[in-house]
């Protein structure tokens, strides 16, 4: 849809045109809601604080899921054993080798990126359902690898324990001191992706989803931007599982499984697929929902006691099959469409009936 402007809002160049925050209040607004998030230690429970990191480390993962997905249309079912892969490279470097955690972190990004280009491959030749059945193979080959191959240093089903990362003699063995940490590294990889979908590099992965062959047409390499996808969402996947792998201290082939790549795909669906606030929205709403299934799980018991066993697992499929459902019927595009249309009427009252 159009861009609708507040009245008075006029583009005097190309820099100003190209601005996402364009008023000063807007940056006050952002400065202060960051502030607030990095002062959530001081105030929140832990519970809250654990929430919230968890919920800034499934949106770097789902983030790098909307380049490949929603802006170069590469369906993948493999996000979630990338993750795995970063994770298992960061223990390593961290636990076996004592390499400083800010330098074993963008290694563990790259590697993941390495391994995702590896599956990428096939979406040279294939698309569609078919790509999607070529990314599944990571989230089989990937776990089977940890378990079976080097068991001595990988310790087979077991997995390993992941040590507290340490900065600069400070060490982040709690929630709240972990806030900092994805909090940080959420910033730094909003930034990216929001500045990758408005570069070149952008803009050949849309015309690549939106017509490949018209695109190629155009001068643009499908092979060549289609692996640059890939390993740009396992790069945000890599990151994402070494924060998880250090913040909960064990990893294994189960800790990132296939149901986990699944709702990453629906996060992104109920987000807004091809939009940069499509990721936050998706998992957040997501997140809170299994929190709240947690939450509801006692009151559930009390009206069905016979499913007292496995019930509160059950309720947090079941809160996001049905959520999915009602956005594909209701909401196709995402919450992200729903709050540009939000803004549409805002600036055109009183006229947005």
């Amino acid at each position: 849809m159009a861009v609708i402007r507040p009245a008075g809002d006029f583009d005097t160049s190309y820099a100003h045109d190209l601005k996402i925050i364009r008023q000063p209040w807007q940056w006050v607004v952002l400065m202060v809601f960051i502030l607030a998030l990095y002062s959530l230690p001081l105030f929140a429970s832990q519970g809250i604080v654990s929430l919230v990191n968890r919920i800034c480390i499934t949106i770097i993962a789902v983030q790098g899921l909307s380049i490949l997905t929603g802006y170069t249309g590469q369906i993948s079912l493999g996000q979630a054993a990338f993750m795995t892969t970063g994770g298992y490279i960061s223990a390593l470097l961290v636990g076996e080798l004592g390499w400083p955690f800010l330098v074993a972190l963008p290694v563990a990004a790259l590697g993941a990126g390495l391994v995702g280009l590896i599956f990428g491959l096939p979406s040279l030749r294939v698309k569609g359902f078919y790509l999607a059945m070529s990314t599944l193979a990571a989230q089989f080959i990937i776990p089977w690898f940890t378990r079976n191959v080097y068991p001595e240093l990988l310790n087979g089903a077991q997995g390993l324990n992941v040590d507290v990362p340490v900065i600069l003699g400070v060490e982040f063995n709690s929630p709240q001191r972990y806030l900092y940490l994805t909090l940080t590294v959420l910033i730094l990889t909003t930034l990216i992706a929001f500045n990758i979908s408005r570069s070149r590099l952008g803009r050949a992965f849309v015309a690549i989803r939106d017509h490949d062959l018209a695109a190629e047409l155009l001068g643009v390499n499908p092979f060549s931007y289609k692996l640059q996808a890939f390993f740009l969402a396992s790069v945000f996947a890599g990151l994402a599982g070494a924060l998880a792998a250090h913040n909960i201290r064990h990893i294994n082939s189960e800790t990132f499984n296939l149901i986990d790549s699944i709702i990453f795909l629906g996060m992104l669906i109920i987000g807004g697929l091809g939009s940069n606030l499509g990721p936050i929205f998706g998992a957040i709403l997501i997140e809170l929902l299994t929190e709240g299934a947690t939450l509801f799980g006692p009151f559930f018991i009390s009206v069905f006691p016979s499913t007292a066993s496995g019930a509160v697992q059950a309720l947090r499929p079941l809160f996001f099959g049905i959520t999915l459902m009602v956005f594909l019927i209701f909401e196709p595009r995402g919450l992200a469409h729903r709050w540009q249309l939000i803004k549409a009427a805002w600036r055109l009252r009183p006229f947005s009936h």
